[in-house]
């Protein structure tokens, strides 16, 4: 669990995943090292050299401690009350299902599903986030998320003052106009392939219960590398029901995912096959 937990792996030797073990002081540790683990490993290396004037000014890392903060906080309350449980395990579950979908980890304590429509929409759409770049994670990531929302917002204050020059500063660095252009093209792609993979395994879980919110599912975390999703392969649930076919083509999902979908499609395009 160790290795999987720094790995953002997510496997386990028990079906229950860590809701197996049911002891608060392994989840805490596990919630503690998803955090290490989802983290950027040159900014764990500014902190361990007490550097942290430098670990601060990452605002990557600043944005993935907010936002796992800020989301904990929203979450605990709803949860508590959808499910009845004292407050530190609503806490303690939150936590660690938030970390574990953010970060991709994938490991299980409890059925997010259960925890009312609108927080499970929450968790769903943590199915695209991904951690840190230059940490084990996968997904889209947040840096590439922060870049697009900076850069949209800063669009306005553009079309305000047409005149103005206006540049997307991350780090109180520029991002190059060729880096917007390429993080445009990846989220773009990103949901694209979303979009289709979704009506592809809609169309082979024809014969499930719930067959779209089944395949939206199934398409997002396997994109995403992150393990569990929704409907029928929820997190009290796995992929064994799902057809061969459904199987592999969710298998070129996650390779698809993993690489960062260029380094794949890119073999795909004639040009990359000529000799000039």
């Amino acid at each position: 669990h160790a290795l999987t937990t720094m790995a953002t792996g997510g496997f386990s030797t028990k079906n229950a995943s860590i809701a197996y073990f049911d002891v608060p002081a392994i989840q805490y540790v596990i919630i503690l090292f998803m955090l290490f683990a989802g983290t950027n490993y040159t900014v764990l290396y500014f902190s361990l050299k007490g550097r942290f004037r430098r670990v601060w000014g990452s605002d990557e890392f600043k944005t993935y401690i907010f936002l796992v903060l800020g989301l904990i906080l929203l979450l605990t309350f709803p949860v508590m009350n959808a499910t009845g449980a004292p407050l530190e395990k609503a806490f303690r579950d939150v936590a660690f299902q938030v970390l574990s979908l953010v970060t991709t980890t994938g490991f299980v304590t409890a059925d997010y599903t259960t925890w009312g429509e609108w927080v499970t929409m929450v968790c769903f759409i943590l199915l695209f986030v991904g951690a840190c770049a230059g940490s084990t994670a996968g997904g889209i990531k947040i840096i590439r998320n922060l870049v697009f929302f900076k850069n949209s917002f800063l669009e306005f204050k553009r079309l305000l003052h047409p005149k103005a020059l206006i540049r997307t500063k991350i780090d109180r660095q520029i991002v190059a106009p060729r880096v917007l252009t390429h993080i445009l093209v990846f989220l773009m792609l990103y949901l694209l392939i979303f979009v289709v993979g979704s009506v592809i395994m809609a169309y082979i879980l024809r014969d499930f219960n719930q067959p779209f919110l089944t395949a939206i599912g199934a398409v997002a975390t396997s994109l995403g590398n992150v393990g569990p999703g929704i409907g029928e392969v929820g997190p009290v649930n796995n992929f064994a029901a799902i057809p061969d076919v459904g199987k592999w083509f969710l298998s070129f999902l996650m390779l698809l995912g993993r690489l960062e979908l260029f380094t794949i499609l890119v073999l795909f395009m004639p040009w990359f096959w000529k000799t000039n």
